[in-house]
């Protein structure tokens, strides 16, 4: 059965569904606008959580090399203890540097092994934000 409209008079059914159609594809196209800076946000995080990693390794290996250094330094230490058992003759000075160089290690390896237990490779940021997201486009649809 064919309706006959007034000028200006709309027919409801016609108008309900190009807007449906049209609010269907602005959905969509939030939604993937949505990922797209979903997958920005977690690349930015990984950035980040890369430079900590490598901050700490570099700090890592300061603090081993600065032990090495010192172990070495402390059995030149040990060799010239044995070889002149008296007074304080050049062994002292190579062991208080391998002490120094010892203790200066262990520091930088304790500050290393503490910032090592904050890097966290899964961005969580972006986890929690596409968690919302979801629950977001539930609502929509």
């Amino acid at each position: 059965m064919a309706r006959d409209l007034r000028p200006g008079q709309l027919d409801s059914q016609s108008d309900l569904e190009p807007s449906v159609a049209a609010l269907v594809g602005e959905i969509i196209g939030d939604a993937q606008k949505l990922v797209r800076q979903e997958l920005a946000l977690a690349r930015t995080e990984i950035q980040e959580e890369w430079i900590k990693a490598k901050t700490v390794a570099s700090s890592a290996a300061i603090g081993g090399a600065l032990l090495g250094l010192g172990g070495v330094l402390f059995a030149f230490a040990l060799v010239h203890l044995l070889r002149a058992i008296t007074n304080l003759p050049s062994w002292a000075c190579y062991g208080i540097v391998s002490v120094v160089l010892l203790g200066g290690g262990f520091f930088v390896l304790q500050k290393a092994r503490a910032a090592a237990k904050r890097v966290d490779f899964v961005p969580r940021e972006t986890v929690d934000s596409i968690k919302e997201n979801v629950q977001w486009i539930r609502n929509q649809t």
